[in-house]
Protein backbone atom coordinates (compact mmCIF):
# COMPACT_ATOMS: atom_id res chain seq x y z
CA UNK A 1 0.00 0.00 0.00
CA UNK A 2 1.41 3.78 -1.11
CA UNK A 3 2.43 5.76 1.39
CA UNK A 4 -0.26 8.24 0.39
CA UNK A 5 -3.00 5.71 2.13
CA UNK A 6 -1.06 4.90 4.65
CA UNK A 7 -0.82 8.47 5.95
CA UNK A 8 -3.96 9.13 5.06
CA UNK A 9 -5.63 5.98 7.08
CA UNK A 10 -2.89 7.65 9.81
CA UNK A 11 -4.82 10.64 9.71
CA UNK A 12 -8.42 9.38 9.74
CA UNK A 13 -7.18 6.99 12.81
CA UNK A 14 -6.35 10.35 14.65
CA UNK A 15 -9.83 11.79 13.46
CA UNK A 16 -11.45 8.85 14.96
CA UNK A 17 -10.11 9.39 18.47
CA UNK A 18 -11.12 12.78 18.91
CA UNK A 19 -14.58 12.99 19.92
CA UNK A 20 -16.12 15.76 17.00
CA UNK A 21 -19.78 15.97 17.48
CA UNK A 22 -21.62 18.57 15.38
CA UNK A 23 -20.77 21.97 16.66
CA UNK A 24 -17.53 20.65 18.63
CA UNK A 25 -14.89 19.42 16.49
CA UNK A 26 -12.33 21.98 17.28
CA UNK A 27 -10.05 19.40 18.20
CA UNK A 28 -10.61 17.43 14.82
CA UNK A 29 -10.20 21.03 12.76
CA UNK A 30 -6.64 21.50 15.00
CA UNK A 31 -5.20 17.73 13.62
CA UNK A 32 -6.27 18.68 10.29
CA UNK A 33 -4.79 22.02 10.77
CA UNK A 34 -1.49 19.96 11.70
CA UNK A 35 -1.62 18.47 8.60
CA UNK A 36 -1.46 20.88 6.37
CA UNK A 37 1.35 21.90 8.66
CA UNK A 38 3.38 18.85 8.41
CA UNK A 39 3.03 19.23 4.35
CA UNK A 40 4.31 23.10 4.41
CA UNK A 41 0.51 24.07 2.75
CA UNK A 42 -0.67 27.51 4.00
CA UNK A 43 -4.91 27.08 4.94
CA UNK A 44 -7.61 29.25 6.45
CA UNK A 45 -9.82 28.27 9.37
CA UNK A 46 -13.35 30.02 9.89
CA UNK A 47 -14.92 28.44 13.24
CA UNK A 48 -13.94 24.42 12.59
CA UNK A 49 -13.90 24.49 8.83
CA UNK A 50 -10.13 24.24 7.39
CA UNK A 51 -9.61 25.19 4.30
CA UNK A 52 -6.64 25.39 1.60
CA UNK A 53 -5.35 26.81 -2.09
CA UNK A 54 -3.28 25.01 -4.70
CA UNK A 55 -0.10 26.59 -4.66
CA UNK A 56 -0.55 28.15 -8.09
CA UNK A 57 -3.79 29.26 -8.11
CA UNK A 58 -4.98 31.77 -11.02
CA UNK A 59 -8.20 33.69 -10.65
CA UNK A 60 -8.39 33.62 -14.53
CA UNK A 61 -8.72 29.77 -14.46
CA UNK A 62 -12.24 28.31 -13.30
CA UNK A 63 -11.77 26.54 -9.60
CA UNK A 64 -12.53 23.57 -8.44
CA UNK A 65 -14.12 22.24 -4.71
CA UNK A 66 -13.40 19.19 -2.65
CA UNK A 67 -15.59 19.10 -0.04
CA UNK A 68 -16.33 16.81 2.98
CA UNK A 69 -16.70 16.77 6.66
CA UNK A 70 -15.45 16.01 10.25
CA UNK A 71 -18.38 16.36 12.23
CA UNK A 72 -20.21 13.01 13.53
CA UNK A 73 -23.43 12.40 15.04
CA UNK A 74 -23.41 11.16 19.02
CA UNK A 75 -22.32 7.10 18.85
CA UNK A 76 -26.07 5.45 19.33
CA UNK A 77 -26.58 2.64 22.40
CA UNK A 78 -26.23 -0.13 20.46
CA UNK A 79 -22.28 0.07 19.95
CA UNK A 80 -20.46 -2.78 21.17
CA UNK A 81 -16.71 -1.05 20.80
CA UNK A 82 -15.37 2.33 21.88
CA UNK A 83 -16.59 4.70 19.42
CA UNK A 84 -13.27 6.48 19.69
CA UNK A 85 -10.91 3.39 19.28
CA UNK A 86 -9.38 3.05 15.49
CA UNK A 87 -8.73 -0.55 15.36
CA UNK A 88 -8.33 -2.43 12.11
CA UNK A 89 -9.51 -6.23 12.08
CA UNK A 90 -9.92 -8.24 9.38
CA UNK A 91 -8.80 -4.70 6.71
CA UNK A 92 -11.98 -2.92 8.66
CA UNK A 93 -11.04 0.69 10.64
CA UNK A 94 -13.66 0.58 13.10
CA UNK A 95 -14.70 3.89 14.60
CA UNK A 96 -17.24 6.65 14.94
CA UNK A 97 -16.91 8.52 11.52
CA UNK A 98 -14.56 6.31 9.53
CA UNK A 99 -17.34 5.30 7.51
CA UNK A 100 -19.58 8.99 7.44
CA UNK A 101 -17.34 10.63 5.82
CA UNK A 102 -13.81 10.75 7.22
CA UNK A 103 -12.95 8.14 4.79
CA UNK A 104 -13.67 10.46 2.13
CA UNK A 105 -12.50 13.27 3.89
CA UNK A 106 -8.87 11.93 4.58
CA UNK A 107 -8.77 10.60 0.61
CA UNK A 108 -9.40 13.94 -0.26
CA UNK A 109 -7.00 15.81 1.73
CA UNK A 110 -4.44 12.86 0.51
CA UNK A 111 -5.49 13.80 -3.32
CA UNK A 112 -5.46 17.61 -2.72
CA UNK A 113 -1.94 17.40 -1.19
CA UNK A 114 -0.94 15.42 -4.33
CA UNK A 115 -1.40 18.02 -6.52
CA UNK A 116 -1.43 20.94 -4.65
CA UNK A 117 2.20 21.57 -6.14
CA UNK A 118 1.62 20.43 -9.64
CA UNK A 119 1.79 23.86 -11.94
CA UNK A 120 -0.34 24.45 -15.19
CA UNK A 121 -3.64 22.61 -13.86
CA UNK A 122 -6.54 23.48 -16.01
CA UNK A 123 -8.54 24.19 -12.34
CA UNK A 124 -7.91 25.60 -9.21
CA UNK A 125 -8.12 23.17 -6.56
CA UNK A 126 -9.54 24.42 -3.38
CA UNK A 127 -10.27 21.72 -0.21
CA UNK A 128 -12.72 22.76 2.45
CA UNK A 129 -13.09 19.98 5.62
CA UNK A 130 -16.20 21.54 6.75
CA UNK A 131 -17.89 20.95 9.99
CA UNK A 132 -22.03 20.64 11.15
CA UNK A 133 -22.31 18.98 8.13
CA UNK A 134 -24.59 16.33 10.20
CA UNK A 135 -26.84 18.74 11.48
CA UNK A 136 -26.95 21.17 8.64
CA UNK A 137 -26.15 24.21 10.76
CA UNK A 138 -24.71 27.51 10.61
CA UNK A 139 -21.44 27.47 10.91
CA UNK A 140 -20.73 24.47 8.29
CA UNK A 141 -19.90 24.83 4.32
CA UNK A 142 -22.16 27.45 3.76
CA UNK A 143 -20.66 30.04 6.42
CA UNK A 144 -17.48 29.62 3.95
CA UNK A 145 -18.54 29.70 0.59
CA UNK A 146 -18.60 33.15 0.66
CA UNK A 147 -15.06 33.57 1.73
CA UNK A 148 -14.05 31.49 -1.44
CA UNK A 149 -13.65 32.18 -4.82
CA UNK A 150 -16.94 31.52 -7.17
CA UNK A 151 -16.69 27.87 -7.44
CA UNK A 152 -17.28 25.94 -10.96
CA UNK A 153 -17.66 22.59 -9.99
CA UNK A 154 -17.64 20.91 -7.12
CA UNK A 155 -17.03 16.72 -5.86
CA UNK A 156 -18.47 16.50 -2.52
CA UNK A 157 -17.01 13.44 -0.58
CA UNK A 158 -19.62 10.70 0.99
CA UNK A 159 -19.61 7.07 0.99
CA UNK A 160 -21.50 6.22 -1.98
CA UNK A 161 -19.31 2.63 -2.58
CA UNK A 162 -17.39 5.08 -5.28
CA UNK A 163 -19.91 5.52 -7.79
CA UNK A 164 -20.89 8.41 -9.14
CA UNK A 165 -24.12 10.19 -7.61
CA UNK A 166 -24.98 12.91 -10.30
CA UNK A 167 -27.97 14.02 -8.35
CA UNK A 168 -29.22 14.15 -5.06
CA UNK A 169 -32.33 14.69 -3.89
CA UNK A 170 -33.19 18.34 -1.34
CA UNK A 171 -35.36 18.28 1.73
CA UNK A 172 -37.55 20.42 3.10
CA UNK A 173 -39.26 20.10 5.99
CA UNK A 174 -43.23 21.65 6.96
CA UNK A 175 -45.26 22.76 10.09
CA UNK A 176 -48.92 21.47 9.03
CA UNK A 177 -51.69 23.12 11.59
CA UNK A 178 -55.20 21.83 11.54
CA UNK A 179 -57.00 24.58 13.53
CA UNK A 180 -60.43 23.84 15.49
CA UNK A 181 -62.77 25.04 18.34
CA UNK A 182 -61.02 24.14 21.79
CA UNK A 183 -63.94 22.76 24.35
CA UNK A 184 -65.25 19.99 26.95
CA UNK A 185 -65.10 16.80 25.48
CA UNK A 186 -68.47 16.65 27.62
CA UNK A 187 -70.04 18.96 25.14
CA UNK A 188 -71.19 18.76 21.58
CA UNK A 189 -68.58 19.79 19.10
CA UNK A 190 -68.00 20.00 15.10
CA UNK A 191 -65.01 21.60 14.80
CA UNK A 192 -62.83 19.17 16.58
CA UNK A 193 -59.34 19.52 14.58
CA UNK A 194 -58.65 16.05 15.21
CA UNK A 195 -61.16 14.63 13.64
CA UNK A 196 -61.12 17.49 10.84
CA UNK A 197 -56.96 16.32 10.78
CA UNK A 198 -58.21 12.95 9.27
CA UNK A 199 -58.73 14.97 5.79
CA UNK A 200 -55.87 16.40 5.79
CA UNK A 201 -53.86 13.82 6.36
CA UNK A 202 -55.69 12.08 3.46
CA UNK A 203 -55.20 14.78 1.50
CA UNK A 204 -51.35 14.51 1.97
CA UNK A 205 -50.93 10.86 1.59
CA UNK A 206 -52.50 10.98 -1.69
CA UNK A 207 -50.95 14.26 -3.31
CA UNK A 208 -48.37 13.95 -5.60
CA UNK A 209 -46.14 16.41 -7.73
CA UNK A 210 -46.51 16.16 -11.61
CA UNK A 211 -42.42 16.18 -12.54
CA UNK A 212 -40.38 12.86 -12.06
CA UNK A 213 -36.42 12.71 -12.31
CA UNK A 214 -34.55 10.25 -14.60
CA UNK A 215 -32.30 9.38 -12.02
CA UNK A 216 -34.21 10.74 -8.27
CA UNK A 217 -37.51 9.49 -9.12
CA UNK A 218 -40.95 11.03 -7.83
CA UNK A 219 -40.58 13.93 -4.53
CA UNK A 220 -41.71 12.05 -1.59
CA UNK A 221 -44.13 13.27 1.41
CA UNK A 222 -44.43 12.16 4.20
CA UNK A 223 -45.64 12.63 7.11
CA UNK A 224 -43.52 11.98 10.15
CA UNK A 225 -45.02 13.31 13.53
CA UNK A 226 -48.50 14.84 14.99
CA UNK A 227 -49.26 15.88 18.07
CA UNK A 228 -52.00 17.22 19.62
CA UNK A 229 -54.30 17.79 23.19
CA UNK A 230 -53.26 17.98 26.68
CA UNK A 231 -55.59 15.74 28.75
CA UNK A 232 -58.55 13.23 28.07
CA UNK A 233 -61.48 15.88 28.76
CA UNK A 234 -60.45 18.20 26.65
CA UNK A 235 -61.33 19.00 22.74
CA UNK A 236 -57.82 20.93 21.50
CA UNK A 237 -57.69 24.49 19.59
CA UNK A 238 -55.51 23.19 16.80
CA UNK A 239 -53.19 19.64 15.58
CA UNK A 240 -49.84 20.09 14.80
CA UNK A 241 -48.32 17.73 12.18
CA UNK A 242 -44.91 16.94 10.90
CA UNK A 243 -44.15 16.88 7.05
CA UNK A 244 -41.33 15.65 5.38
CA UNK A 245 -40.44 16.36 2.06
CA UNK A 246 -37.76 14.76 -0.36
CA UNK A 247 -37.64 17.30 -3.61
CA UNK A 248 -35.92 16.07 -6.95
CA UNK A 249 -33.94 18.17 -8.84
CA UNK A 250 -37.42 18.91 -11.33
CA UNK A 251 -37.99 21.52 -8.34
CA UNK A 252 -36.70 24.39 -6.44
CA UNK A 253 -37.42 24.13 -2.48
CA UNK A 254 -39.74 27.47 -3.17
CA UNK A 255 -41.94 25.96 -6.14
CA UNK A 256 -42.68 22.97 -3.62
CA UNK A 257 -43.80 25.28 -1.03
CA UNK A 258 -45.90 27.32 -3.57
CA UNK A 259 -47.62 24.51 -4.67
CA UNK A 260 -48.34 22.92 -1.12
CA UNK A 261 -49.65 26.52 0.17
CA UNK A 262 -51.48 26.88 -2.76
CA UNK A 263 -53.43 23.40 -2.54
CA UNK A 264 -53.37 22.27 0.80
CA UNK A 265 -56.48 22.45 2.81
CA UNK A 266 -54.33 23.80 5.34
CA UNK A 267 -52.03 25.81 7.03
CA UNK A 268 -48.49 24.87 5.88
CA UNK A 269 -45.07 26.54 6.70
CA UNK A 270 -41.95 25.27 5.38
CA UNK A 271 -38.67 25.36 8.40
CA UNK A 272 -36.28 26.51 5.84
CA UNK A 273 -35.64 26.52 1.96
CA UNK A 274 -31.76 26.35 1.94
CA UNK A 275 -31.43 22.61 1.63
CA UNK A 276 -32.18 22.34 -2.38
CA UNK A 277 -31.80 19.66 -4.80
CA UNK A 278 -28.48 19.08 -6.79
CA UNK A 279 -26.95 17.64 -9.90
CA UNK A 280 -24.64 18.04 -12.38
CA UNK A 281 -25.07 17.07 -15.86
CA UNK A 282 -24.10 13.57 -17.15
CA UNK A 283 -22.20 15.19 -19.74
CA UNK A 284 -19.54 17.31 -17.57
CA UNK A 285 -16.07 16.72 -17.93
CA UNK A 286 -16.05 15.37 -14.14
CA UNK A 287 -19.07 12.74 -14.83
CA UNK A 288 -17.39 11.53 -18.35
CA UNK A 289 -14.33 11.07 -16.45
CA UNK A 290 -15.40 9.33 -13.93
CA UNK A 291 -17.54 6.92 -16.82
CA UNK A 292 -14.89 6.10 -18.69
CA UNK A 293 -12.90 4.63 -15.55
CA UNK A 294 -15.86 2.07 -15.31
CA UNK A 295 -18.03 4.39 -12.77
CA UNK A 296 -21.83 3.89 -12.46
CA UNK A 297 -24.00 6.70 -11.92
CA UNK A 298 -27.04 6.93 -9.86
CA UNK A 299 -29.34 9.21 -7.98
CA UNK A 300 -28.69 9.73 -4.14
CA UNK A 301 -32.13 10.46 -2.02
CA UNK A 302 -29.64 11.22 1.33
CA UNK A 303 -28.57 14.81 2.03
CA UNK A 304 -25.15 16.36 1.65
CA UNK A 305 -23.41 19.37 2.03
CA UNK A 306 -24.43 19.27 -1.43
CA UNK A 307 -27.80 20.93 -0.66
CA UNK A 308 -25.76 24.41 -0.21
CA UNK A 309 -23.87 24.63 -3.47
CA UNK A 310 -25.28 26.03 -5.79
CA UNK A 311 -22.75 24.99 -8.58
CA UNK A 312 -22.92 21.36 -10.30
CA UNK A 313 -21.43 19.07 -7.94
CA UNK A 314 -20.78 15.15 -7.77
CA UNK A 315 -21.36 12.89 -4.75
CA UNK A 316 -18.34 10.23 -4.77
CA UNK A 317 -16.32 8.57 -1.84
CA UNK A 318 -15.65 5.20 -0.45
CA UNK A 319 -17.79 3.27 2.02
CA UNK A 320 -21.55 2.23 1.85
CA UNK A 321 -24.11 4.50 3.26
CA UNK A 322 -25.89 1.88 5.06
CA UNK A 323 -23.00 2.04 7.49
CA UNK A 324 -23.33 5.54 8.18
CA UNK A 325 -24.64 6.22 11.61
CA UNK A 326 -25.27 2.33 12.38
CA UNK A 327 -23.43 0.94 16.06
CA UNK A 328 -19.93 -0.22 15.57
CA UNK A 329 -19.30 1.55 12.32
CA UNK A 330 -16.02 0.73 10.04
CA UNK A 331 -14.51 1.51 6.50
CA UNK A 332 -12.47 -1.03 5.01
CA UNK A 333 -9.21 -0.19 4.07
CA UNK A 334 -8.74 -1.39 0.48
CA UNK A 335 -11.83 1.38 0.32
CA UNK A 336 -9.34 4.20 1.01
CA UNK A 337 -6.85 3.18 -1.26
CA UNK A 338 -9.25 2.65 -3.73
CA UNK A 339 -10.60 6.51 -3.67
CA UNK A 340 -7.12 7.59 -3.70
CA UNK A 341 -6.49 6.32 -6.49
CA UNK A 342 -9.93 6.91 -8.06
CA UNK A 343 -10.06 10.82 -7.50
CA UNK A 344 -6.72 10.88 -8.69
CA UNK A 345 -7.58 9.32 -11.87
CA UNK A 346 -10.13 11.38 -12.32
CA UNK A 347 -8.52 14.37 -11.24
CA UNK A 348 -5.53 13.74 -13.73
CA UNK A 349 -8.32 13.29 -16.60
CA UNK A 350 -9.41 16.85 -16.39
CA UNK A 351 -6.89 18.80 -14.54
Amino acid sequence: METKTQKAIQLLQDLISIQSFSSQEDQTANRIEDWFKEHEIPFERSNNNVYAFNQYFDKSKPTLLLNSHHDTVRPNRAYTRDPYQPEIIDGKLYGLGSNDAGGALVSLIAVFTHFYGHKDLNYNLVVVASAEEESSGKNGLNSVLPLLPTIDVAIVGEPTLMKLAISEKGLVVFDVKVKGTPGHAAHPNDDNPILKSIEVLQWLKNFTFDKSSETLGDVKLTVTQINAGSQHNVIPSEVHIVVDVRVNDQYSNQEITDLLQAKAPCEITPRSLRLNSSSIPKNHPLVKAGMELDRPTYGSPTLSDQSVLTCPSLKLGPGDSTRSHTADEYIFIDEIDEAIKLYSSILNKIL
